[in-house]
């Protein structure tokens, strides 16, 4: 360090600009003044040297975004999808039986792949109510049934909270442990025997054997290029890359619209409905987005923070991810907020902050007093207050419109997340790798599945959280962890970040970096296990929305992150998903 002294006819910055004097007020110099009124001392000192993770600016302006027309959700369309709906009821009415359990199976399947079923939960309840009361409750039933009601019985009624026995599948099997070879030519019911497999709970060694033998002999199938039935095969090569339980109801509609749509056995009415809803659904998306956009230009975090990524488009991409049904534009927009700014506060501990600002950052958010920001970084500040600001707005108006005094509740889950975030700053700089149970047990609350889902229950609802719920927060945020590791810890280690999931279990175990990609990835199905667990048991319909919420956040994760961190460099791919998803309308 360097002292200068330099004369001056004034003690004050009349000379510089307000951002030059921002500049010297933020550590770039340091100025103190001598006691001779026309001298003052200089302390120079080495800038501070901060990580950057290079992201490119946001692809959608302002002004785009605001010009969203929602053309779809006038009088007009809703009249008409109103009238298609009322006709579709009466077409599942008429058409569905306990008779015919497999093709009344088979159409709650397309209902809930086409988007459509939430438009007729009481029907699709009653009728898989009768199915398993008259199929699937007496064991003595199971031998009766051929594979493809087993398998898709099996799925759709543990979806819907019903625990029917690993056991049904027990005849499929010879006894040397292969699939029998009737089966093997069933493509079909390997396929759903495939996707029941996923909703396996714990110690169910029977969907564990069954998932690797299915998944074994789909892939020779395909190989051997056998299928021969084209829409078949495209339904294999979509549950191969990544099965139903782990898709996106609304990101699976845009996919099953299509592939419903060259289908031999497709119902013309159910396939107008469709299609109709989700572009009337997507002008009450774009409603939010505007309401978000307008928001988050208020913000100006996107000007004032430029370290940090500016992804409010992507961030609302997950909202719809986590919750797409009409009824929850509050969420959705809450949520929004929510994964926005976390974004940037993670980027404030990851990327931009010293280790001892962010010891005085974290100190701010516990204490949440704003009289304490003065000796923060400008940008610190500028980040609390937007934090604050927004929190005490959310809060408010769940207040009025809830009854409920929320902000307390809010602001310990953004303490925890700070504090998570803080000790993974203290690995870093310290050079420390945890074990995988520690890295875990503190990157469940970094991943921020608990701050986004809690906060969103908390302005939405009363303020506890049960415990079933919680427990799917923490699954999920494990889901969540393990599959934005498996595609972003190289470019995150390469910028300099704490060693991820599959660094740690490699350091710890000594394994290869291939064992432990293979061993991070039965952790995802472990964790599945547990929500399904949870869901299963769980018989409140309010906490199953967010059990949902949350259990799509970690789905969200294996979406975006299977080729890499596209959340922070979007790709083209993913910008067709954004297109799709938001702006495109069906037709």
């Amino acid at each position: 360090m360097a002292s200068i002294l330099i004369c001056s006819p004034s003690l004050g910055f009349s000379s510089q600009s307000p951002s030059t004097r921002r500049r010297n007020m933020s550590g770039f110099q340091r100025v103190s003044y001598s006691r001779q009124p026309t001298m003052m001392v200089v302390t120079t000192e080495a800038p501070v040297v901060r990580r950057s993770a290079h992201y490119p600016p946001s692809e959608w302006s302002y002004e785009f975004l605001q010009s969203l027309a929602g053309n779809t959700v006038g009088e007009k369309y809703k009249t008409t999808s109103g009238n298609l709906k009322e006709q579709v009821r009466s077409w599942i009415i008429k058409e569905t039986s306990v008779e015919n359990p497999l093709s009344t199976l088979q159409l709650v399947d397309d209902l809930q792949r086409l988007g459509i079923s939430h438009h007729f939960k009481d029907e699709i309840s009653n009728m898989l109510k009768k199915i398993y009361n008259s199929y699937y409750e007496a064991q003595e039933n199971w031998k009766k049934m051929n594979l493809n009601l087993k398998a898709l019985g099996f799925r759709l009624l543990r979806q819907h909270g019903y625990h029917i026995p690993q056991e049904i599948f027990e005849d499929i099997k010879e006894e040397s442990g292969s699939i029998k070879d009737d089966i093997r030519k069933d493509i079909v019911g390997m396929l759903n025997v495939y996707e029941a497999s996923f909703y396996a709970v714990d110690d169910e060694n029977i969907m564990d054997e069954t998932r690797e033998f299915t998944k074994k002999c789909l892939r020779e199938e395909l190989e051997k290029n056998k299928i021969g039935n084209k829409s078949i095969e495209m339904l294999v090569h979509h549950a191969l890359e990544l099965p139903l339980l782990w898709r996106l109801p609304r990101f699976e509609s845009i996919w099953f619209i299509e592939a419903y749509k060259g289908r031999s056995d497709m119902i013309p009415l159910l396939f107008e409905f469709a299609e109709l809803d989700y572009n009337i659904l997507q002008g009450i998306h774009q409603e939010d987005l505007k309401f978000t956009s307008r928001w988050w230009v208020g913000l100006d975090w996107d000007k004032k923070l430029e370290f940090a990524r500016d992804r409010m488009v992507e961030s609302f991409m997950w909202s719809v991810g986590a919750n797409h049904e009409p009824q929850f534009s509050v969420q959705r927009r809450n949520v929004t907020r929510l994964i926005t700014m976390v974004n940037v506060v993670d980027d404030v501990y990851d990327v931009y902050g010293t280790l001892d600002e962010l010891e005085q950052f974290t100190e701010v958010v516990r204490r949440w007093d704003v009289d304490a920001i003065e000796g923060l970084p400008e940008y610190m500040r500028i980040c609390f207050l937007g934090l604050n600001n927004t929190i005490n707005e959310m809060g408010y108006h769940t207040l009025i419109n809830k009854g409920s005094a929320v902000i307390p509740y809010v602001k310990k889950a953004w303490i925890d997340y700070c504090e998570a975030n803080l000790l993974e700053a203290r690995w870093f700089n310290s050079g420390y790798t945890p074990t995988l149970e520690e890295y875990l047990n503190n990157s469940r609350t970094t991943v921020a599945v608990p701050v986004i889902v809690s906060c969103a229950y908390f302005l939405d609802s009363n303020v506890s959280i049960e415990e079933s719920l919680q427990n799917v927060i923490q699954w999920s945020a494990v889901v969540l962890r393990l599959a934005d590791d498996l595609g972003t810890a190289s470019a995150e280690i390469a910028r300099g970040d704490v060693p991820k999931a599959v660094q740690c279990y490699m350091h710890e175990s000594g394994v290869s970096e291939e064992k432990a990609r293979e061993y991070i990835k039965s952790l995802i199905i472990d964790a599945y296990k547990k929500i399904t667990a949870e869901r299963m048991a769980c018989k409140s319909p309010d906490l199953q929305i967010f059990m949902e919420c949350a259990s799509n956040l970690g789905r969200m994760g294996q979406f975006t992150y299977e080729r890499g961190d596209i959340f922070g460099a979007p790709d083209d791919l993913y910008k067709n998903h954004q297109i799709s998803l938001l702006f495109d309308p069906k037709s």
